[in-house]
């Protein structure tokens, strides 16, 4: 799909990896929640030792490192700088040009395609099997196993509390189940989202006489775009304290007015470094 504009060879190749920055970012994020609802809910006693603020913060930056190494591997190298010069300019200029160069083609203008600068083969088999698809199928098996986890442990709390009549730890854990059956659900539509494309890039790079109808590219491009607007969504609609951090920033970036503590989920008012997630139920 073209972004309608004559760009040289590495401006277009940047769009690109740009995107796929962000794309692998977003798949790493939710790896790294399902690991950590996994653990939540597995070692819920030990959990606030291990996943302090500055635990988080190392974990989010070397995801970031390793998002942009990953995205930025076809501006390095993997790419189609060959074939792409090679078609963009006429034989009689490619000829010229390569004499001049010692016989390898330079950097030149063309129509910024995605598929013009980046190889499939790093999209499919790279991209797609290790980076999209392998974490996925972690994901789905960390969340079968919080459910399986959580179902065990709850069976457990409620026995304890028919003795004692103590709900708190059965309510904590309940919790738990709610975020993680909305973070599945956050990384279903990711699934629902996302995989159109790269079934199109298999289809691509293991049936290249396949014509792909435009219209068709073009729903899924939109569609794996539209992701990134409709997780703010679900996040709002589902976790209390998303809804009033969202009305906050409203207020004081739209509105301008200055708050200092903030509505939490029960009512009561706290101060902005004591923000504790509250889920929904699904039902």
């Amino acid at each position: 799909i073209s972004i309608g504009i004559q760009l040289d060879f590495y401006g277009c190749l940047f769009l690109a990896c740009f995107v796929l920055v962000l794309t692998q970012s977003s798949i790493f994020s939710l790896l790294a929640i399902a690991i950590d609802r996994y653990l939540a809910v597995k070692i819920p006693l030990r959990y606030k030792e291990l996943m302090t603020g500055k635990t988080s913060r190392e974990i989010i930056a070397i995801l970031w490192i390793l998002s942009f190494v990953i995205g930025l591997i076809p501006f390095f190298g993997w790419n189609l700088k060959y074939s792409s010069c090679n078609n963009s300019s006429s034989e009689e200029d490619n000829t010229m040009d390569y004499k001049r160069r010692g016989g390898l083609p330079q950097n030149c203008n063309l129509e910024c395609y995605f598929e013009s600068v980046v190889d499939m083969k790093y999209m499919v088999y790279f991209n797609f099997f290790v980076c999209v698809l392998l974490p996925l199928l972690i994901m789905l098996g960390i969340y079968v196993k919080i459910f399986t986890v959580a179902r065990k442990q709850l069976r457990q709390i409620e026995l304890k509390c028919v003795g004692n009549g103590d709900n708190q730890n059965q309510g904590l854990l309940q919790k738990e189940i709610r975020a993680a059956k909305s973070l599945s659900i956050i990384v279903g539509l990711f699934v629902v989202c996302w995989l159109p494309v790269h079934i199109l890039n298999c289809l691509t790079l293991f049936y290249r006489e396949l014509e792909k109808p435009e219209s068709v590219m073009y729903v899924a491009i939109i569609l794996s775009h539209a992701n990134s607007a409709v997780n703010p969504i679900i996040y709002a609609y589902r976790i209390q304290d998303f809804r009033n951090t969202f009305r906050k920033i409203l207020s004081q970036h739209l509105l301008c007015r200055k708050e200092d503590l903030y509505l939490s989920s029960n009512g009561s008012r706290r101060h902005r470094d004591q923000i504790h997630m509250t889920i929904d139920p699904l039902l």
